[in-house]
């Protein structure tokens, strides 16, 4: 017995719909080759019949006699077949066997013939017990008699046949069935293996063992099934390192300015410093504590976003005034590095959006395009009018830029090109996130060592007058 599973309903299943197609075209065969050969014989009979009776008129004339009996049965007789001469209640007036001439005939075809068609039976003969076929067929006698001419043939040699027939097509069937037995096995296996193998590989997987894969050349949907779970074990190893990377990354970051905040702290508490080195130990105390604050809220921003909690105030923007407000915010950290900001922008262009978010979003990418670029560089802000109603707002620098093997992995959260630079890992992708909850998409082109070109690309709305209270609205 084959042990329960997904082999044997698979094994059961074929088989029973194989054998029950094989069953339904074995009988329909044999149906149809025994009815051909019994039509057959039916045909070759009404044939003669017919035949007869258009020439019986100008033979026989139209008494009773034995003498015209006779001839009558002379007539109509046929080879290989017994021929009898009724009376139409169905009587036997005489055979050419020559016995029983007063026996009745009470079949089936006789009622038929009488009702003027031909009559047709098939039975056992009574006394012989052989198969036979009777057909009959009443006649007129020059309109003044009417008899019933009934021919007996044996069907016994046609019965013989079929049987053989049909243990032929038992034999190829039992054959096929044997064949269609391995071939169901065969797949069964081909499936259930590599699915026993997928599953130890997936329990491993389970208990932590990531590092586990499923190997085999498997098609179809069997080997989509292997490489999504291969897959999966990668995107797992990759998002623990991520999650480490990131844990290291953050506890250095608020390792620094926990640091700078504890040391000065002690070291105000313990007194005797002049009001010089008090604010200078205040300003670095609020400066570390504003940095504290900025990694907690990125953090919580990015969580926001995983979560789809994050709400926009929408509104409608001027995307000038929102890029120069961008420049004056960074304008400072921009100046220590002799780096300047241009904006290339002489339209103006309206669009519907949360502007603290969308300003967080570009002050993300200059803020970026600051740290990683040269001093006495330039950063270029653009915003131009594509195709259609998008607008396109274009970061440009020409810092180290960025690798291939790096660029498409630059927005994925926690990445960091440079760990070195400090940071989360983070405002990429939030940057990213915030753009596409806006309706639009953040596109990054980068060479190594000749600078990136960031392109935050947004639906625009029609540039509308702006009214007075409209003026009045914060934005």
């Amino acid at each position: 017995m084959i042990k329960k599973g997904m082999r044997r309903q698979i094994v059961l299943h074929y088989i029973f719909v194989v054998f029950v197609a094989l069953l339904l075209v074995e009988v329909i065969f044999l149906l149809a080759i025994r009815t051909y050969y019994y039509d057959s014989v039916y045909s070759k009979i009404t044939l003669h019949i017919g035949m007869a009776e258009d020439f019986q008129k100008y033979e026989i004339s139209g008494d009773r006699s034995p003498n015209q009996l006779q001839k009558l049965l002379d007539f109509f007789q046929m080879d290989y077949t017994e021929l009898q001469v009724l009376t139409l209640d169905g009587n036997m007036l005489i055979s050419s066997t020559g016995f029983q001439p007063d026996r009745t005939i009470t079949t089936s075809d006789v009622p038929e013939a009488v009702g003027g068609s031909f009559g047709r039976w098939v039975g056992r003969q009574p006394g012989t017990n052989e198969s036979v076929m009777a057909v009959s067929k009443m006649v007129h006698i020059n309109g003044r008699e009417t008899y019933v001419i009934r021919y007996i043939t044996s069907m016994e040699r046609i019965d013989s046949d079929l049987l053989n027939l049909t243990l032929v097509s038992i034999g190829i069937g039992v054959a096929v069935m044997a064949i269609v037995v391995l071939f169901s096995f065969g797949l069964a296996n081909s499936i259930v293996k590599p699915l026993k193998n997928i599953t130890a590989v997936s329990a491993q997987m389970a208990k932590g063992k990531f590092t586990t894969r499923i190997k085999g050349d498997y098609k179809h949907e069997i080997g989509d099934l292997a490489n999504t779970l291969n897959y999966m074990a990668d995107e797992i190893i990759r998002s623990n390192q991520i999650k480490d990377d990131f844990i290291s990354s953050i506890s250095h970051e608020l390792r620094t300015p926990l640091t700078s905040i504890k040391g000065w702290s002690e070291t105000l508490i313990s007194g005797g410093y002049d009001p010089e080195e008090t604010k200078l130990g205040m300003g670095i105390i609020s400066k570390e504590s504003d940095r504290l604050i900025g990694l907690v809220e990125e953090i919580l921003d990015f969580s926001k976003l995983q979560q789809n909690e994050m709400k926009l105030s929408m509104g409608r923007v001027d995307i000038k005034v929102l890029l120069q407000e961008t420049i004056l915010n960074i304008w400072a950290k921009a100046e220590k590095k002799r780096i300047h900001l241009l904006l290339e922008c002489d339209e103006t262009f309206y669009i519907k959006a949360d502007a603290n978010r969308l300003k967080q979003v570009f002050l993300n990418l200059v803020d970026n395009a600051v740290k990683f670029s040269p001093e006495d560089s330039s950063i270029v802000l653009s915003a131009h009018r594509l195709s259609g109603s998008e607008l396109a707002v274009v970061v440009r620098d020409s810092g180290i830029g960025i690798s291939e093997a790096h660029l498409g992995r630059v927005r994925d959260r926690f990445f960091q090109v440079d760990a070195l630079n400090g940071g989360t890992g983070l405002g990429l992708a939030i940057s990213q996130q915030i753009v596409e909850l806006h309706g639009g998409k953040l596109e990054m082109d980068s060479e190594l060592g000749k600078g990136t070109q960031v392109t935050v690309i947004l639906p625009m709305t029609e540039e509308l007058p702006v009214t007075a209270s409209q003026e009045d609205q914060p934005l």
